[in-house]
């Protein structure tokens, strides 16, 4: 009997399909009433805009690519020591109609960051950022996604 070994590929994919069904359960158990975002400034919490911009709109398979962007805070808050401290920002991809952590970072508020990417395969990305609620500021999504053709 002749064993083919797996191919890098191959892996990749069967673990991005397995953290997308992963994905998939909390969704489909959340009750219908959950709390939207927005809620959390309600709380009292700091109101957040995440943006950034793609290097490039088209890359080949293993190269890389650049996301910058910025967080900027849209009001005053700030943590009661008057320190800033930093703020974790993901980058996120459509996978199976759920939004996948691919990779994160931190920066300070009002503060840029950088994300250095590469696909091992051959595929249109849709791409977003993403800031979680934190003690101090509300969750953020970028306004608009991006989107990267690899191959």
């Amino acid at each position: 009997m002749t064993r083919t070994p797996f191919s890098a590929s191959r892996i990749l994919s069967a673990l991005v399909i397995s953290i997308a069904v992963a994905g998939l359960a909390p969704a489909l158990a959340a009750p219908a009433t959950a709390a939207p975002l927005t809620s959390s400034v309600e709380a009292g919490k700091g109101k957040v805009k995440v943006d950034g911009k793609l290097g490039k709109n088209h890359v080949k398979v293993n190269e890389k690519v650049d996301l910058k962007g910025n967080l900027k805070v849209l009001d005053g808050a700030r943590a009661e020591d008057g320190t800033q401290a930093l703020e974790t920002v993901i980058v996120q991809q459509l996978q199976a109609g759920t939004w996948v952590n691919l990779a994160d970072t931190t920066c300070r508020p009002n503060g840029g960051f950088t994300f250095s990417l590469s696909f091992s395969l051959s595929a249109t990305i849709s791409l977003r950022l993403y800031h979680p609620e934190t003690t101090l500021y509300a969750a953020a999504y970028s306004a608009s996604t991006f989107t990267l053709r690899v191959g």
